[in-house]
């Protein structure tokens, strides 16, 4: 499930096997953009921002976000096109593929910060900031906490999967109120210390221990026992995103 540390090491991968090199083909699969070609121009950047990616192509600038199936396929040729391909980029044996991708758009690229600008402290941006992170979370003490860990204006990054992690690490029921977190500022940097460990896994692990089946606390565990008591893991489908919790630990 992509989250903000599979958006950061993706563009770290794009950018690795990009920046610097001319586009010797643009397809761009999507009919408002359909004729946009930016073959010829040199990629300058490519940098990530919350679940957002951005490459910056001459004076334009691809947006996407992955939603929940997407992905970037890259490397050398040959990359596999299939019909999920949104766009494809290629720069000599080089082929970056976007399949599935949930937005995809041709943006100016003087402009492009404007699709990101509602967006709270990004959790593995340069720019982090714990302490207006912290407040933004603290903002509204009624709301439930998944909710506010998932709404990325109070700060970017955080998906389904840490969403259920941080509600177990920190021993709170996701449907809990944002008031019943003691500390705040500890809420965010743990969330930031998981999104920096995991940032070039594509496995990620908020356990600490990266075997096989042990990597994560709760999510995906329904009806296993929890790794700290033994109470089956409860779950619930029943809204908007999936909740894994353990009925002992989390109160």
């Amino acid at each position: 499930m992509p989250e903000g540390d599979t958006v950061f090491h993706t563009a770290a991968n794009l950018r690795e096997h990009l920046v610097g090199r001319e586009l010797s083909r643009c397809d761009v699969r999507v009919p408002r953009y359909a004729t946009v070609d930016l073959t010829g121009q040199v990629v300058d950047e490519v940098l990530s921002r919350g679940k957002h990616l951005f490459i910056r192509v001459g004076a334009a600038s691809i947006h996407s976000h992955l939603k929940m199936d997407g992905s970037w396929r890259v490397g050398n040729l040959p990359v596999r096109v299939d019909h999920r391909a949104r766009i494809i980029l290629e720069a000599g044996q080089i082929r970056a593929v976007g399949v599935d991708l949930g937005v995809l758009e041709i943006l100016d690229r003087d402009r492009d910060g404007d699709a990101v600008a509602h967006l709270g402290p990004d959790l593995l941006g340069a720019d982090w900031d714990s302490a207006r992170a912290a407040a933004n979370l603290a903002a509204d003490p009624d709301r439930p906490i998944a909710e506010a860990l998932l709404d990325q204006r109070v700060l970017a990054g955080i998906g389904n999967v840490y969403c259920n992690e941080l509600c177990f690490v920190s021993g709170h029921l996701p449907t809990a109120p944002v008031g019943a977190i003691g500390d705040p500022y500890r809420m965010v940097t743990r969330a930031r210390e998981m999104l920096w460990l995991n940032r070039f896994r594509w496995n990620r692990c908020t356990t600490g221990d990266t075997r096989a089946g042990r990597q994560l606390w709760v999510y995906g565990r329904a009806g296993q026992p929890c790794r700290r008591c033994g109470t089956p893991v409860s779950y619930d489908d029943g809204g908007q995103r999936v909740a894994y919790w353990c009925r002992s630990c989390q109160r």
